[in-house]
């Protein structure tokens, strides 16, 4: 039987399509439905290691693994090294795919703590810890960044990357931003490519996959192992089915019917409040429903922010054909 090093190195040299981690959004429920649609490895929700090592309780819900989670990776973040050792080898007790550290957060809360991509501020610091975790497991591990901090004389992801597989990171994932530009300006992928030339690890290239015709390009304009897609699966999770069927077979699938669409919907919202209970799975769910229903009778209903999600919800549903689920707000006395 191959070693799980052995086993996740082949997954993510078969060109994968990974969705990647993002926080109240990659949770059990969105992994699985990502699965279904082609998702060959999912990342869990961002895992504060004070929080885990706590025992806070959202962070044991992140990193609990239904049965049919085998092919997810759980991903941590802090600023101590220490502390990141400790919280992966709890990590580890969950029997996930690998263990994957956030080097790449953006957000000032996270960033200016040190944590995420404020550690491009001292990439020595960030080799050293990423060989105290890779240490401190059995599982293979992993690391996801940006390509620096900000202007191109401060980007160190070519090196980088060489120093992370030299203590013995098993992949890099490269979102190919640097950490000031946030989610704008556009991804320059020739930086995932650089990264890829210098090492022998599996690197993929994050940032601006939005669909087949960006997957085969990044993968065809980079070498890269794999594409990870993040931002657009939260309102067409059926992108990881569209690439699939573009790298496996060359063909080009037709987007969802709206009866696909409504179907989701009602799925995903179900899934939720079973999970996560009435309220917060109907919160949790309405970030994505714009997205399911975009061009159906009723979807503008989820535009207005100062409406409860519930009534939201409900109304989106109701317009577009769901009706069937429209028992689930109105428990709560939604209109």
């Amino acid at each position: 039987m191959p070693s799980s090093h052995d086993r996740v190195r082949a997954l993510l040299e078969a060109r994968p399509a990974i969705l990647a981690p993002m926080e109240d959004v990659t949770d059990t429920v969105f992994r699985r439905l990502c699965r279904r649609f082609g998702a060959t490895i999912c990342l869990t929700e961002f895992v504060n290691v004070e929080g885990l090592l706590r025992g806070c309780r959202t962070a044991k819900r992140k990193v609990t693994l239904a049965q049919d989670d085998e092919l997810t990776a759980i991903q941590i973040y802090g600023s101590d090294p220490g502390r990141l050792a400790q919280a992966a080898r709890v990590a580890e007790a969950a029997s996930p795919l690998y263990i994957d550290i956030n080097c790449g957060c953006w957000v000032p809360k996270i960033a200016g703590r040190g944590a995420g991509a404020g550690w491009l501020r001292n990439p020595e610091a960030m080799v050293a810890m990423a060989r105290d975790v890779v240490e401190s497991v059995s599982l293979p591990v992993t690391v996801k960044t940006r390509i620096g901090l900000g202007p191109e004389s401060h980007m160190p992801i070519v090196d980088l990357a060489r120093r992370l597989e030299d203590v013995g990171v098993l992949a890099l994932t490269v979102h190919c931003r640097t950490a000031q530009m946030g989610h704008s300006g556009a991804a320059d992928w020739t930086w995932a490519a650089r990264a890829r030339e210098v090492v022998s690890i599996p690197v993929i290239v994050n940032g601006d996959v939005r669909g087949a015709d960006d997957a085969e390009r990044a993968l065809a304009e980079t070498g890269c192992a794999g594409v990870m897609i993040g931002r657009r699966a939260i309102e067409h999770p059926w992108v990881f089915r569209e690439v699939r069927a573009r790298l496996d077979r060359g063909e080009t699938h037709p987007p969802p019917s709206a009866a696909e669409r409504i179907a989701l919907c009602c799925e995903h919202l179900v899934q939720n409040v079973e999970a996560r209970g009435e309220r917060h799975g109907v919160a949790v769910t309405r970030r994505h429903l714009s997205g399911y229903l975009k061009g159906l009778p009723g979807a503008a209903a989820l535009a207005p922010a100062r409406e409860r999600p519930e009534s939201v919800c409900c109304r989106a549903l109701e317009n577009s054909g769901a009706r069937s689920m429209i028992f689930v707000c109105r428990r709560r006395g939604s209109p």
